[in-house]
């Protein structure tokens, strides 16, 4: 969600060589499927940012192609190696929000400090935090997120040259009365961490990337989607396996499934559908850990239509397989699409009640149908749901100032 009010501008490090691997930044280690640095942006930009400045040490092949893809995204980036280049960057009524070297959080914990507001650091107790995070006093140390008045780089700017610009900073928001805000306990559960090494990092971000997908809405996917997600995405990841590969899999599933479920196989028709609609999710949750959002579109579209052409495909052979040319099965599946699509269009973007149906949902209870051989009942109930999913769409539309 944007924020409103003054414009919210990103403060980047790629200062910090990797511990267990020379001669690469911190900030150009693989993570999700991209680098540090981008999944910070990507942080940055879900918070509202429309201007990333990088503090950069050298500009390393990986840095300059990671610069260039944060670009693409629709917002201003610029590389500075100083504090004054970047206070010249910066507008001067700007909120800056600053990400230390080396941080993995979540867009939860970013959120925290993403408002309005003056300096802000974010902060956790000295006894509960891991060796390397810088006190800050009160018995607290920095978390890694601060919020700065473009003030903080301007007096950085006039001290002398021999200064650590992240740390200083952080010094200057403590010198000018910060409020310290505590980091949630569940933000370091999610991940939450900072630190130089491309082993620990790896391991936070199987914990991030659990954590990203354990929030999906919709009892399906939350129940579902999200423990194959936990148990799959990590594996993919590190293999690089393109999302490509992983739409496509799922596309031949999900085709044999129609195929099968046209000529009279309904159970494993539906069945292969299921699994098909599953793998296009999956590859929509890989696409968007890797920043490709073209391909999250398209295969979070693929696994909402494979359900709707499963459904129309048993309702037409289930009506011609019934004796004395019974359509209710047909009419039930026309039935329950519109009401599926209806219901995926007023429900829009935002958080879902777990409860509420969606696509895979509503074929999981016409393969129930299918399995005790009552196609009839499937389809009815499965629509039965997606209008009660569409009635409570509507009238939260209704409640919406």
């Amino acid at each position: 969600m944007r924020n409103s009010g003054r414009m919210l501008a990103g403060l980047l490090f790629a200062m910090h060589d990797a511990d267990d691997r020379p001669s690469m930044l911190t900030a150009t280690l693989p993570f999700g499927g991209v680098t540090l640095i981008e999944y910070q942006s990507r942080l940055l930009i879900a918070a509202g940012a429309s201007q990333i400045v990088i503090l950069v040490a050298r500009l390393t092949p990986e840095l300059l192609g990671a610069i260039s893809r944060i670009g693409k995204r629709g917002v201003a980036v610029d590389t500075v190696r100083t504090a004054g280049e970047a206070a010249e960057k910066l507008h001067p009524l700007a909120r800056v929000l600053m990400l230390a070297d080396g941080l993995t959080t979540t867009e939860d914990t970013l959120r925290i400090l993403a408002s309005e507001g003056g300096d802000a650091l974010l902060a956790m107790p000295e006894d509960q935090a891991p060796p390397g995070f810088e006190r800050i006093g009160g018995n607290m140390v920095w978390a890694g997120v601060a919020r700065l008045d473009p003030r903080r780089l301007r007096e950085l700017a006039a001290m002398p040259r021999d200064y650590d610009v992240q740390s200083t900073l952080v010094r200057l928001a403590s010198q000018a009365r910060a409020v310290h805000v505590l980091l949630p306990q569940e933000s370091t559960r999610a991940g939450h961490g900072i630190g130089h090494s491309g082993a620990a990092l790896d391991i936070r971000g199987r914990t991030v990337m659990a954590a990203m997908v354990s929030g999906r809405s919709g009892w399906f996917d939350r129940f579902i989607v999200a423990p194959m997600a936990r148990a799959i995405i990590p594996m993919l990841v590190p293999r690089t396996v393109p999302v490509a590969a992983v739409g496509g899999s799922a596309g031949v599933v999900g085709l044999l499934g129609l195929i099968t479920t046209v000529f009279g196989y309904p159970v494993a028709g539906l069945l292969l559908a299921l699994l098909g609609s599953l793998g296009f999710a999956l590859g929509s949750i890989l696409a968007d850990l890797r920043d490709e959002p073209a391909g999250e579109r398209l295969l979070g579209a693929a696994s909402a239509i494979l359900p709707a052409l499963a459904v129309l495909a048993y309702g037409h052979a289930s009506a011609s397989a019934a004796t004395g040319g019974d359509g209710t099965p047909q009419i039930l599946a026309i039935v329950l699409v519109v009401f599926g699509v209806l219901g995926h269009r007023a429900a829009g973007r935002e958080p879902r009640k777990l409860w509420w149906g969606s696509a895979p949902a509503y074929l999981a209870l016409t393969l129930l149908g299918a399995v005790v051989a009552a196609p009839a009942a499937g389809l009815g109930l499965a629509a039965c749901y997606a209008c009660a999913s569409l009635a409570a769409a509507i009238e939260r539309l209704r409640l919406q100032p």
